[in-house]
């Protein structure tokens, strides 16, 4: 049975909610009561996640913006914290997935996802720092175990990803005399729409065969990790990376 924590005064801004990964975590904390700031370019997947939290009893906010544009991304965190007076939480979720041979890898695709991974990671660290209340925040990133591991045609995603490995435990350090809790959520292979259609079903079966676990992972087990770190129960951890991938890395 899922965790239902209360999270009724907590107001939490998520990017690249549209879908997926971020999706899923919105519509869990709004399970939990929390009042939503989603951010998505893709305005439509946003507006429509929005729509349903608020039909299921939720309250959210969608606007769009691209994460890596840190004008575009001030402007959408401002419109939420006058909705709701601050931002108690941040969720860099935004990520430009994409999987391509070194040699392949374009200035273009090379500057989306290192502004959206990186830039806009920072950024969103920038807004909660600017619109918390006095008794702190909490700043959650989206890692990964190709931080770790070595996957062939993933330098630049995990790239990305290592950065943040890195920038989360030095955020806890900065920001923890500021009462800023940063930590990480690293899921696993999980089959989301944006993964879907870089990988066939061939290769999820091939996956999940290599997870101790022996299945691929879940929307709702990394919305469940975020959704613990936010809550009080995770008030002492402090620049960790939870790992959410079944025991892949770990094991390998």
């Amino acid at each position: 049975m899922a965790i239902q924590h209360d999270f009724s005064e907590l107001a939490i801004l998520v990017t690249g909610a549209g879908r997926g990964l971020g999706r899923s975590v919105a519509e869990k904390l709004a399970s939990c009561g929390a009042t939503l700031g989603l951010i998505d370019v893709d305005g439509d997947n946003c507006s429509a996640v929005a729509a349903g939290i608020s039909a299921n009893g939720g309250n959210a906010f969608s606007y769009v913006a691209d994460v890596s544009d840190r004008a575009a991304f001030a402007d959408a965190a401002s419109k939420f914290a006058r909705e709701r007076g601050r931002i108690d939480a941040v969720v860099n979720n935004a990520m430009l997935l994409r999987y391509e041979p070194i040699d392949k890898v374009t200035d273009e695709v090379l500057d989306r996802m290192l502004g959206i991974g990186i830039k806009g990671a920072i950024w969103g660290a920038q807004m909660l720092l600017a619109h918390m209340p006095e008794r702190g925040g909490v700043l959650i990133n989206m890692a990964s175990p190709v931080a770790e591991r070595g996957f062939p045609n993933t330098a630049v995603y995990s790239l990305v990803k290592g950065a943040l490995v890195t920038l989360t435990k030095t955020l806890a350090a900065e920001l923890g005399p500021r009462k800023v809790r940063v930590n990480a959520v690293a899921p696993g292979s999980v089959p989301t729409p944006g993964a879907m259609g870089l990988n066939d079903k061939a290769e999820y079966e091939r996956r999940a065969r290599t997870i101790p676990l022996r299945r691929l992972g879940r929307e709702e087990d990394n919305a469940e990790a975020v959704a613990f770190l936010l809550s009080p129960e995770a008030s002492f951890i402090n620049g960790e990376i939870l790992h959410v991938d079944g025991g892949i890395a770990a094991a390998n």
